[in-house]
């Protein structure tokens, strides 16, 4: 006989991937704060592979609105500003020999509005892979009163389901309102 785990258990860790993936998204969405994790998703050739710019050089932050790269090899200067210029970060990098500087610009009003809608898209995505995990949740748990699982114990079991999505749609609204508090202050 089928236990109530063996549909909870999944369903919340599909929930727990989409709230992660979310904070992922959200912390590369440059909101006119210079933020080391706005690199993650560069890529530079590094003997053949692609790397991350982390796997290459010192990144620090010494102030907030600049971001410095230091190469560990004088040859990874070019391909990580050609990475940054082919990214689409929108920054172009000032290159002293010694060090490569990222100046975030402040970000205009329109900017401003359209990371807030990107922002929405990115939480509404992680509220539908929250809404699916429910479903198949509850859609195992009925085919399980037919494998002889008693329906009070399945009717719990969709109630557990039930506040499991509603913690993790609370999670997901938390992270998406201080996104956009983040990226609305001047």
């Amino acid at each position: 006989m089928p236990e109530v785990n063996d549909y909870l258990a999944p369903a919340q860790e599909k929930m727990e991937m989409a709230v992660m993936y979310l904070d992922e998204t959200l912390a590369r969405i440059r909101a006119g704060k210079a933020n080391p994790k706005l690199l993650e998703a560069i890529r530079v050739d590094y003997y053949g592979s692609a790397a991350p710019i982390s796997n290459v050089a010192n990144i620090s932050v010494p102030d907030a609105r600049t971001i410095t790269i230091t190469p560990w090899e004088k040859s990874m200067f070019k391909e990580i500003e050609k990475a940054i210029i082919n990214s689409e970060l929108g920054i172009t990098p000032e290159n002293n020999g010694e060090v490569i500087r990222l100046s975030i610009p402040p970000l205009t009003e329109d900017r401003r509005k359209q990371l807030v809608k990107q922002s929405k898209a990115e939480a509404e995505t992680a509220k539908v892979s929250v809404r699916n995990a429910r479903r198949d949740a509850i859609d195992g748990l009925k085919k399980a009163i037919k494998q002889g699982m008693s329906e009070d114990v399945e009717k719990d079991a969709e109630a557990s389901v039930q506040k499991l999505h509603d913690k993790y749609l609370k999670r997901i609204d938390e992270l998406f309102a201080a996104k956009e508090k983040e990226i609305l202050t001047v």
